[in-house]
């Protein structure tokens, strides 16, 4: 399967990861309507938002310039590489 290059399907995608993510928040949400609930869903989402910048744009930037991860396995395929080349020093 190739790359998605056109404009529309990528926005069409992107609304479809905002609808998805908004209906499973709501769907937690009444599940457990608790004000407990709704703040650890929106710390849970945040993390991972922020470890998603960091995967891709703070070891791209800050850590190793060489690395263009494509996806998550490839950000822990590097990582798992420096984990191995540091255990051999």
């Amino acid at each position: 399967m190739g790359d998605l290059t056109d404009p529309r399907l990528i926005l069409a995608k992107g609304f479809l990861f905002l609808v998805a993510g908004a209906l499973a928040s709501a769907l937690l949400i009444l599940q457990n309507p608790t004000f407990r609930t709704a703040i650890l869903l929106c710390v849970a989402i945040w993390s991972f938002c922020r470890f998603y910048y960091f995967a891709f744009y703070v070891i791209e930037h800050y850590v190793d310039g060489r690395f263009r991860f494509s996806g998550l396995w490839s950000f822990a395929a590097f990582l798992l590489e420096r984990w191995r080349a540091g255990r051999k020093k």
